[in-house]
């Protein structure tokens, strides 16, 4: 099987802490710095999904020596420095093969063999054209990783395991064929917290409709890995927390795609798993979006109760930016409830919490958490509210605000701003906001966006002589029917 080409050759050793690259971030946050990488990476043409948590492991020493497309974007930051005087470990040392020379470029996208024999990204490929801990022990490997990625998409559950976890792809084959499973150690537990970082790229840029069944496999094989034991307690803990997050990812994909019972599990799993190993910072995630899920769902009371329960276990985390979106979740419940001053006050506590600004306690998976996120949800807010003027201002704000790479989010605020003008009597403000959503819907596969834009179309259909508002309803009527 191809994963089992992703291995690591290191032992299971402490790291030593990377106190230059430490020194270089300086006073900035890792989720900060990481912002940084990624508009360094474009420009200079690199695609890499640097976050907070890779910076983290950089740090700590996890990640000895980075990819070949780290190093372009790492040696373009600091010019005149070479990857030792950043902390890093020569390559050699870290892969068992021979280095480049010294003064050597690292290959370029024209001359990898993958981009030479035309294997160029698709459309729902991820960013980076190899694993980010450069886990690889040859050069070779490079182009199957890319082929493999592009595969998550359009292949079946046992290539979409390789895919996703690396060597977690071994543990899905041991399961399948009644072998025992190997206990773990740090290779799979880098393989598991990469298959979370990876599923949330793909839903960012296109939604979870075409995800969630091709992500089962890669958590039961974290399941099969919790159960097998690891070689070390820093490993397991390390184990139960990636588990319990892909649980939460996994969840988020059914919630996302209208699959609300399923989503509702999934969370409830990754709850146990928090609470089973003393997690406060799962627990608060997983409240977090049992509060959503409640709301979508039509169970305000729940969304606000859970949303109270995640800000209770949070609080000591020191994450403001925690806190806000977790009172979000608790205005969406008043809202839900047709409690104005509850909704209005909570909104008012994550505005103030917003505005206390970044730290190094944010949660890695709240990358997604920006301006365009809190007007996002405020606008849904007003929008349950019936304050159609209101809703509609702060859909247009989120989806003005939001950063490209979250492609199914731009289309989500968007159908949000297509309905509250539809309701509040703009019906061709409103078809213009909707052709923006039809013209996202080739990259965005969510049924929560296609559910949205089928209200506004009904909505709509009053209205047929307005201008734009025919040939909106003409397009929308002409979509596939979700199966």
């Amino acid at each position: 099987m191809a994963s089992s080409t992703v291995t690591s050759s290191q032992p299971d050793r402490p790291p030593r802490p990377n106190l230059a690259f430490r020194q270089l971030r300086g006073r900035r946050s890792p989720a900060e710095f990481a912002a940084l990488v990624r508009r360094a990476a474009r420009e200079i043409g690199e695609r890499v999904s640097c976050d907070a948590r890779y910076v983290g492991r950089v740090e700590a020493g996890e990640i000895r020596c980075p990819n070949y497309a780290y190093e372009r974007v790492f040696l373009h930051m600091f010019p005149g420095r070479t990857l030792a005087d950043l902390g890093f470990a020569p390559r050699s040392s870290v892969r068992g093969r021979g280095a480049r020379p010294t003064g050597e470029a690292p290959p370029s996208r024209a001359t990898h063999p993958a981009y030479a024999a035309g294997e160029t990204r698709g459309a729902f490929e991820p960013y980076d054209t190899q694993d980010p801990y450069d886990t690889h022990e040859n050069d070779e490997n490079h182009e199957e990783s890319d082929v493999l990625r592009r595969a998550f998409m359009t292949g079946g559950s046992a290539t979409v395991a390789a895919a996703t976890l690396g060597p977690l792809g071994l543990t899905i084959d041991a399961a399948a064929a009644g072998r025992p499973v190997r206990r773990a150690g740090s290779s799979e537990a880098a393989a598991l917290e990469e298959a979370v970082r990876r599923i949330r790229l793909l839903d960012d840029r296109h939604g979870a409709d075409g995800l969630y069944r091709r992500a089962a496999a890669p958590l039961r094989a974290a399941y099969e890995l919790l159960d097998a034991g690891a070689t070390r307690q820093t490993t397991a803990d390390r184990l139960h927390s990636g588990a319990g997050e892909l649980a939460i990812s996994v969840g988020w994909l059914a919630h996302d795609s209208g699959r609300f019972d399923d989503a509702r599990s999934h969370y409830a799993e990754a709850l146990a798993t928090a609470r089973m190993t003393g997690d406060p910072g799962l627990e608060a995630h997983a409240f977090c979006n049992t509060s959503f899920l409640a709301r979508d769902a039509g169970r305000p009371r729940e969304a606000v109760r859970a949303a109270q329960a995640a800000q209770r276990v949070g609080r000591p985390l020191g994450s403001a930016r925690l806190m806000s979106l977790l009172a979000l979740r608790e205005a969406g419940g008043w809202a839900g409830l047709a409690d104005r001053t509850g909704c209005e006050q909570a909104l008012a506590r994550a505005q103030a919490l917003y505005e206390r600004g970044r730290s190094d306690a944010d949660p890695e998976w709240m990358s997604f958490y920006g301006e365009a996120e809190l007007e996002g949800l405020e606008a849904q807010c007003w929008s349950t509210l019936g304050d159609w003027q209101r809703a509609a201002r702060h859909a247009r704000r989120a989806a003005q605000l939001q950063d490209p790479h979250f492609t199914r989010n731009i289309a989500l605020y968007t159908a949000e701003l297509a309905d509250d003008l539809a309701r509040g009597g703009r019906p061709d403000e409103a078809a213009v906001a909707g052709m923006r959503v039809l013209d996202l819907l080739d990259q965005v596969q969510s049924s929560r966006v296609q559910t949205m834009l089928a209200g506004t179309a009904r909505v709509l259909l009053p209205h047929r002589r307005a201008p734009g508002v025919s040939e909106f309803l003409e397009r929308h009527a002409s979509l596939p029917r979700a199966v």
